[in-house]
């Protein structure tokens, strides 16, 4: 099970990642979708770099098997995909909202896992 933990935990940073260097580097599209919620170049920034370290915390925190790093970078990982879900399904399209839910379940799994090794390790 660590093994498939892991693995996710890799999936999920380079999504958590990919979706902050897009909005660093200001994709077109994602400028576009963003500003349509009020965001302005600086909060499109940071919630790109939000991201961006959280994939770092995340990751930095399973390689160096630090429970309480994971969980942070984690949640914060979780808590950014949440909040662009709640976007997309605001915008009208239910279909991707749907399929952007996926990372915020598969975070919710690592979350849950690394909890429970945390509660049987102390």
């Amino acid at each position: 099970m660590k093994t498939v933990i892991n693995l996710l935990i890799v999936i999920i940073a380079l999504l958590s990642l990919a979706a902050g260097i897009a909005k660093v580097t200001h994709s077109p599209q994602e400028v576009q979708f963003l500003q349509g919620f009020m965001f302005n170049d600086f909060t499109i920034t940071l919630f790109g770099v939000i991201q961006i370290l959280s994939a770092v915390v995340l990751s930095g925190g399973a390689l160096f098997t630090h429970k309480a790093i994971t969980l942070v970078g984690a949640t914060t990982v979780v808590l950014c995909f949440l909040l662009s879900s709640i976007l997309i399904f605001v915008s009208g399209n239910f279909i991707f909202g749907l399929l952007s839910l996926l990372p915020v379940v598969i975070t919710g799994l690592i979350i849950k896992q690394i909890s429970k090794l945390a509660i049987k390790n102390t």
